[in-house]
C-alpha cells in the first residue's frame, strides 16, 4: 500500500482570476496526515477553512465552485487536479480573492511548482476508493454519461461532443497519472465566441482573454461584433476572416478541448477526499455532472466507511495455510483463517473459506446453518494476530494473543455456508510491549457482515 504524501514545502502563484478579473495570489502549503483539502480565504477576516469536497460545491457554471457560511472560491478544478494527478492527499490552500488565479488556463503552473518544491511522503497509508465492479450513472440534466470499471490504476477516458463544424466529437485518454504533465497538464480551457456575451452578462469571464483559453470561432459575425466584446473585456482588436481557433497560441494537442475536459474531471473528482483505483470513461462530462459523480461516490464512501478488499482467487497468498500454522497456536477446530492476501504496516487483509463441513454447524443450527456471530470475533483475533507478532518488539516464541476486550460489536448479516469471508484488521493505535488495540472487519463480497473493536492481549503459554 502506498502512504500519504504531502508537499515538502509551500509555494505560491500569481495572476488574474478568470471571472474577477482581479490580481490574485494563490499558495500551496504542506498539511499533516489525514488532513485531505481545505481552502481558506486570507482576504476575510477569521474566515473558516473550507473542506474542498463534493458537498461543499455550490455552483459550477464555467468551473467548480465551493462555498461555506456565504463564503465562495471558484475555479478550483486546475490546481485540484495538479495535487491529485501528483498523489498529493493532504494541503492547505490560501487565496486571497474568490477564485483561484486562472494563469494559463491550465494546470501546467501548478504541476512545474509541485516539481521544483517536491513532494513529501507521510506515515499513515492512503485510503483508496477501490472501484470492484461496473458502475454506470448518467446526468439526465445534461446528458453525461459515466461508465466505471475496475484497474489497476487510475485511468481515464473521455468523449466530448459539441454541435460545432470546428469542434464536434474529440477523445482523449490518460493511462497512468505520471503522464499528467506530458499529456494533460497544458490543455487549456476553451469557449465558444457565441457564448461570450452570455458569459459576461452573467458577470463571467472578465479575465479571460486569448492567452488562457482556446478560443473557437465557428459562427460567423460581422467585425463590428469582433470589436465590441474586445472593448467590452479591456482587449485589443483583432481582425477575423475565417472561422476556426482563434486564440494567440496555437494548440498544444489536436485533441487540446477533449484533454481539458479530462483535466476538468480529475480536478473535480479529487473531491471525493480519495484517490481512486479505476478507470472511468466520461462521454461528454462537465463541472455540474462531475460533482453529482463524485457526491455519489461520497455517499458510497460514507455508507460504508471501510471499503471491502479486493479479493482474486488466483493470486498467491503472502501466507498460505502451512505458514500460518507455523505463525499461530491454533488447530483444528478453531484455526479460522485459510490464508492472508494482504499487508501493510498497520493493517492485514485474512481469507476464510466458509464450508457445511464445519464442526459448528451441526449445532448451529441443523436445520438452518450460520456461522456464529463469535466466531467471526474469533476470525479477525487470529488474522490480527498475523499482524501484531510482526509489530511488537521482543516478542517471546512461546507468546499467545488472547482478547482483554471486546466492544462495539455489529453483526449486520448472516454469514452462510459456500461464503468466503474477508477479514481485514487494523491498528487503532500503535502497538504496545504487551498489547495491541485494533479494529476488524468481516465482509462477504462487498458487503460487511461483522465489526468490532477489540485488545489483544500478550500472554505467555
Amino acid at each position: 500500500m502506498s502512504k500519504q504524501k504531502t508537499l515538502k514545502s509551500s509555494f505560491s502563484l500569481e495572476g488574474k482570476g478568470l471571472h474577477t478579473g482581479l490580481n490574485i495570489k494563490v499558495t500551496f502549503n504542506p498539511a499533516p496526515e489525514n488532513f485531505g483539502f481545505k481552502i481558506r480565504r486570507i482576504d476575510i477576516a477569521d474566515a473558516q477553512l473550507i473542506d474542498a469536497v463534493a458537498e461543499n460545491v455550490n455552483a459550477t457554471e464555467r468551473g467548480t465552485v465551493i462555498s461555506k457560511n456565504g463564503i465562495q472560491i471558484s475555479t478550483i478544478e486546475h490546481g485540484m487536479a495538479a495535487l491529485y494527478a501528483y498523489e498529493i492527499d493532504n494541503c492547505l490552500i490560501e487565496v486571497n480573492a474568490p477564485e483561484f488565479p486562472i494563469l494559463e488556463g491550465s494546470s501546467i503552473k501548478y504541476v512545474e511548482k509541485i516539481e521544483e518544491v517536491g513532494i513529501e511522503e507521510q506515515n499513515e497509508e492512503k485510503n483508496y476508493f477501490v472501484i470492484q465492479k461496473k458502475i454506470e450513472f448518467t446526468d439526465e440534466n445534461t446528458g453525461s454519461t459515466y461508465v466505471l470499471l475496475p484497474d489497476n490504476d487510475f485511468c481515464i477516458n473521455t468523449l466530448i461532443s459539441f454541435n460545432s463544424p470546428i469542434l464536434s466529437n474529440q477523445f482523449a485518454t490518460l493511462e497512468r497519472m505520471s503522464d499528467f504533465k506530458k499529456e494533460i497538464a497544458a490543455s487549456r480551457t476553451f469557449v465558444f465566441v457565441r457564448e461570450i456575451q452570455m458569459l459576461l452578462q452573467h458577470n463571467l469571464i472578465k479575465g479571460g482573454d486569448l492567452d488562457n483559453a482556446i478560443v473557437i470561432y465557428d459562427q460567423k459575425i460581422k467585425q463590428e461584433e469582433f470589436d465590441q466584446l474586445a472593448d467590452t473585456m479591456g482587449l485589443p482588436h483583432k481582425e477575423i476572416n475565417e472561422l476556426g481557433y482563434i486564440n494567440n497560441r496555437p494548440l498544444v494537442f489536436d485533441n487540446e478541448p477533449a484533454r481539458h475536459k479530462l483535466l476538468d474531471l480529475i480536478g473535480d473528482l479529487s473531491l471525493i477526499g480519495r484517490p481512486i483505483k479505476g478507470r472511468i470513461i466520461a462521454t461528454k462530462p462537465g463541472h455540474a455532472s462531475n460533482n453529482r459523480l463524485a457526491r455519489i461516490i461520497r455517499r458510497e464512501i460514507k455508507k460504508q466507511n471501510v471499503q471491502a478488499p479486493s479479493y482474486n482467487p488466483n493470486q498467491t497468498p503472502l501466507m498460505d495455510i502451512n505458514e500460518i500454522r507455523r505463525r499461530l497456536p491454533h488447530a483444528y477446530p478453531f484455526l479460522l483463517v485459510d490464508k492472508v492476501i494482504e499487508k501493510g504496516e498497520n493493517y492485514v487483509v485474512g481469507v476464510k473459506n466458509i464450508t457445511i463441513n464445519e464442526p459448528f454447524f451441526s449445532g448451529h443450527f441443523p436445520e438452518y446453518p450460520i456461522m456464529p456471530g463469535v466466531l467471526q470475533i474469533e476470525g479477525m483475533a487470529q488474522t490480527s494476530a498475523l499482524l501484531a507478532r510482526d509489530l511488537i518488539p521482543n516478542l517471546p516464541e512461546d507468546a499467545l494473543f488472547v482478547f482483554s476486550k471486546i466492544e462495539n460489536v455489529r453483526f449486520r448479516k448472516p454469514v452462510f455456508p459456500g461464503d468466503t469471508i474477508l477479514y481485514r484488521v487494523e491498528l487503532n493505535a500503535p502497538p504496545k510491549t504487551n498489547f495491541c488495540s485494533l479494529k476488524g472487519y468481516a465482509f462477504v463480497g462487498e458487503t460487511m457482515v461483522s465489526e468490532a473493536e477489540f485488545i489483544a492481549q500478550v500472554a505467555r503459554k
